[in-house]
């Protein structure tokens, strides 16, 4: 595994996936970041390295579309977007980020071990990926408008 920084773009497994997503064909896109969610989500056993930063690239990618997300500016990242193009994605995507990144910083995860090895115990990246996707918090008696 090459990691070179904490970023959702910043290793091999990452940039790899970044690459085959720009690569495919534009219709495809979003279900490959539908699929490399659902991967890491729905995973029971031992999570993968690769299946984990590529779930946290997709989040990160999801995350940049929604407000208060930051731009994709990294050049690991999928050049389309670096250009300025975007995705269009489903409304259910950012939830089931946050379960990806939920299951990527769980127990039986190859990433969450690699890191604690190296003697990371908070992620503030990961943290703040999951903050934007989840969305503001609701105020106490605030009313969800329907």
């Amino acid at each position: 595994m090459g990691t070179w920084d904490d970023g959702p773009f910043d290793n091999d497994s990452a940039a790899d996936w970044c690459g085959d997503l720009h690569d495919a064909d534009p219709p495809a896109r979003p279900a490959m970041v539908r699929a490399a969610l659902t991967t890491a989500a729905l995973n029971t056993g031992y999570l993968d390295h690769d299946d984990a930063a590529s779930a946290i690239a997709a989040a990160a990618i999801v995350a940049s579309q929604m407000p208060g997300g930051d731009p994709i500016t990294s050049p690991y990242a999928p050049d389309f977007l670096l250009a300025g193009e975007s995705l269009d994605l489903d409304d259910d995507l950012p939830q089931l980020a946050v379960e990806a990144l939920d299951r990527v910083l769980g127990d039986d995860s190859e990433w969450r071990s690699l890191w604690g090895e190296a003697g990371a115990s908070e992620f503030p990246q990961i943290n703040k990926l999951r903050a934007v996707l989840s969305g503001p918090p609701e105020l106490p008696g605030q009313i969800a408008m329907l």
